[in-house]
C-alpha cells in the first residue's frame, strides 16, 4: 500500500480518524462511547478553528482511504506550548515508517514555528508510541491515575523542549 503525507483537511476526515482511535482503543483497553464521542467533537472543534499559520494536521493516505494522522495545535502554544494530538494509525500500517513520517512532518512543523515545547498526553502501555516519542525528544515528565478518556489508566504527559 502507497501511502502519501497530506497536510491538512481532508473530507471524511473527522470521521475516520475518529473511527481509527474508537476502535483501536475499544479493542486494546476498552474505551467506549465517552472516548469516541471525545475524539469526534474536540476534532470537529479544531477542524472548525483551523489556523494554517498555528496549526498542522497531518494525514497519511492513499487507495485505501485515511491510513494515519497526527495533528498539532497551537492555540496555546505561547503559553502553553504546542499540543500533538490525534496520533494513530490504522494496524495495516502500523510498523512501516508512517507513524514516524508523521511525526517527522509534525516536528519539522514545531521548529518551523519556532514552538519551544510541545507535548502530549496518553497514557502507560503504549510502548510503540512512547517508542516513538522518545526516539523524537519527548521525555515523561508527569504521570498520574485518571479517566479523562473514559476508563481508568495511568496517564501520562510526555514534552519535547526545542
Amino acid at each position: 500500500m502507497t501511502l502519501r503525507i497530506h497536510r491538512g483537511y481532508l473530507p471524511g476526515c473527522i470521521g475516520r480518524v475518529t473511527e481509527l482511535h474508537a476502535r483501536y482503543y475499544s479493542e486494546r483497553v476498552g474505551f467506549g462511547l465517552p472516548f469516541e464521542v471525545k475524539v469526534a467533537s474536540e476534532l470537529a472543534e479544531f477542524c472548525r478553528r483551523y489556523d494554517d499559520r498555528r496549526d498542522g494536521l497531518w494525514l497519511a493516505h492513499g487507495d485505501e482511504g485515511i491510513q494515519g494522522s497526527l495533528a498539532i495545535d497551537g492555540i496555546h502554544a505561547e503559553a502553553g506550548g504546542a499540543h500533538l494530538r490525534w496520533f494513530i494509525t490504522a494496524s495495516e500500517v502500523r510498523g512501516t515508517g508512517v507513524g514516524n513520517a508523521l511525526l517527522s512532518a509534525a516536528m519539522a512543523f514545531c521548529r518551523a514555528r519556532g514552538y519551544g515545547r510541545v507535548y502530549l498526553w496518553t497514557f502507560d502501555g503504549l510502548e510503540a508510541a512512547r517508542h516513538l516519542y522518545e526516539k523524537f525528544g519527548f521525555q515523561l515528565v508527569q504521570q498520574q491515575r485518571g479517566s479523562q478518556w473514559g476508563v481508568e489508566v495511568d496517564e501520562q504527559r510526555f514534552e519535547r523542549r526545542a
